[in-house]
């Protein structure tokens, strides 16, 4: 207090109405003033103070501070003596002063019962705690405010706000800073004092006010329990934290729709995005970002909470968007665990990855096809193939520029995953697709890979080379009719036993000749080694004619490589 206030000793002399001549009037000594005095006594205010009385021999005859409580009245219509009312004009909020009150000012020739003596006069050292009057209005100013401010409170909100509580004099009585939470209410309900109710009106959130309340639209008479004294005014440093109604839907803002946007997301569909999450007034609370992982889910299922769930509702892949979410429509009157409190509105920053549905098909999109196309790929086939392949919002996975040669695969043969595997299918040499593969056709919900789970993979494939193949289980295959005595078509020398040597020259013939057709992906002699050991049932290094017939007999499991 002595650091913002100055010392005055001035002794003001006031004169007496009443022309009463040579009669001592009240003697006033302002010995602490404030710094800044918003306000001083006028004729009609009420007032409360502490004081202590004395005689001019210093005995002490009353004490608001002996009795705990402040006296409060009202200045200049009687109702105090004379002395005071005219010693407490002027006076400013946090003022001490010492009023002397001549005898005829105060009790006169008559005292006052045992306590006063007649003709005394008498000292009164006085702090003034609060200054109000009954034309006052709530007092409010704005002490910051933020730059965009998209809604203001309006009766029937409810909002949540900090606020530091203090009396005129700058005494604190209560804080919701100390409690760590804000204080949550309606707004034009009845749920607070009139003068805040008042003062709450036309706010952002984000701003903070400082609020004047006076007694009567406050706690008046009565006062408020132990920390509330009567006829005190209230000041109140406040800052608006949330703000929404009852009636409050989702508010979607589209920060980011793709020139594309071949569908809309449905009730069904699944769904991975990124987001941040903040409350009203920007304070994070969480983010996919900082876990480096997308959320997943369905949508339209309740999977989320309903704002959410609605919001996500219709986005195209890639979009981003602002979602506003009320409490209600979030985690309501209980919040979640310690990071959402009570009655939050919710806001989410999101963009959206990818999104399917169950029943979707691989998609294909031809993006350039040779003229001649004479030859195209098909299951066992060994195909040759550039790609690339990354998530729909352009993070490349992985590539085949990475390697020295193409990529070999033989389709149907489940070396790659299904959706791929489809995409290849029917294509020409030299053309190019993109290819979209829904997770459940790719990798699915799996982890541990580089692949996030449920993640839809778009693959930019161009065909270099295609080997047709043998249907599944088969070393080689005719491509026109065989001869109708095979053994002897084997049996080159006529010894009636055709080795190694003598029946891979034959194979190859027929390769060479465009009449059958050996199994890809392998050095031709390992392939006719495969199939030379299968005709060979005793492995003697020779295949007889008993042993080809034998092999055609066998039953259709054990047939199955019977390519001869």
């Amino acid at each position: 207090m002595q650091g913002s206030v100055w010392r005055a000793r001035a002794v003001l002399v006031l004169l007496a109405l009443c022309g009463a001549g040579p009669l001592e009037d009240v003697a006033v000594d302002r010995y602490l003033v404030p710094a800044v005095c918003v306000r001083e006594v006028r004729h009609g205010d009420h007032v409360r103070y502490h004081y202590n009385g004395t005689f001019t021999d210093g005995k002490k005859f009353d004490s608001s501070h002996d009795r705990g409580s402040p006296f409060s009245g009202q200045v200049g219509l009687g109702r105090l003596i004379t002395g005071l009312d005219r010693g407490l004009q002027g006076m400013c909020v946090s003022e001490h002063r010492r009023i002397t009150v001549p005898p005829h000012l105060a009790y006169g020739s008559a005292g006052a019962a045992d306590v006063i003596p007649p003709d005394t006069t008498l000292v009164f050292d006085v702090l003034l705690l609060d200054i109000w009057n009954t034309k006052d209005a709530v007092q409010i100013r704005t002490v910051s405010k933020p730059e965009q401010c998209n809604r203001t409170v309006h009766n029937t909100d409810f909002v949540r706000y900090r606020y530091n509580g203090t009396f005129l004099d700058g005494t604190p009585f209560d804080s919701s800073y100390d409690r760590k939470q804000t204080y949550d209410t309606y707004i034009g309900e009845g749920w607070l004092i009139k003068g805040m109710d008042e003062g709450l009106l036309g706010m952002c959130v984000g701003e903070k006010r400082n609020i004047i309340i006076p007694p009567f639209l406050a706690y008046g008479a009565d006062g408020y329990g132990t920390e509330i004294p009567p006829h005190a005014s209230l000041v109140f440093d406040v800052l608006l934290v949330d703000l929404h109604n009852p009636k409050d839907d989702v508010v979607v803002e589209s920060l980011l729709v793709p020139e594309s946007c071949p569908r809309r997301s449905v009730a069904g569909d699944f769904i991975r995005y990124h987001y941040n999450g903040t409350f009203l007034d920007g304070t994070p609370f969480d983010s996919s970002y900082q876990r480096d992982s997308t959320y997943n889910t369905y949508v339209g299922m309740g999977y989320v909470i309903p704002g959410m769930d609605k919001a996500l509702l219709g986005v195209c892949i890639g979009e981003k968007r602002r979602v506003v979410i009320p409490p209600h429509l979030a985690y309501g009157e209980n919040g979640a665990g310690d990071d959402i409190p009570r009655f939050a509105v919710l806001v989410f920053d999101i963009h959206v990855i990818d999104f399917h549905n169950a029943r979707d098909p691989v998609e294909i999109q031809v993006t350039h096809k040779p003229e001649e196309c004479s030859l195209s790929s098909a299951t066992d086939d060994l195909i040759h193939y550039h790609y690339n392949c990354s998530l729909l919002d352009g993070t490349l996975l992985f590539s085949s520029n990475d390697y020295e040669r193409p990529q070999e695969v033989v389709l149907g043969a489940d070396r790659i995953i299904d959706g791929l595997d489809e995409g290849l299918r029917g294509m020409c040499v030299g053309e190019r697709r993109v290819v979209i593969v829904p997770p459940h056709l790719g990798h699915g919900a799996s982890t541990g890979s580089a692949v996030p789970p449920s993640a839809v993979l778009r693959f930019e494939v161009e065909l270099v080379g295609i080997q047709k193949g043998v249907p599944k289980g088969y070393l080689f295959v005719w491509l026109e009719e065989g001869p109708s005595e095979l053994f002897q078509a084997l049996d080159a020398n006529k010894d009636q036993e055709v080795p190694l040597e003598e029946f891979s020259v034959f194979i190859k013939s027929l390769v060479a000749e465009g009449k059958g057709r050996l199994k890809p992906g392998q050095h031709p002699d390992v392939v006719i080694q495969d199939m030379f050991s299968n005709q060979d049932r005793n492995k003697d290094g020779k295949i007889t004619a008993d042993e080809l017939k034998l092999k055609a007999e066998e039953d259709t499991e054990r047939a199955r490589h019977e390519e001869l």
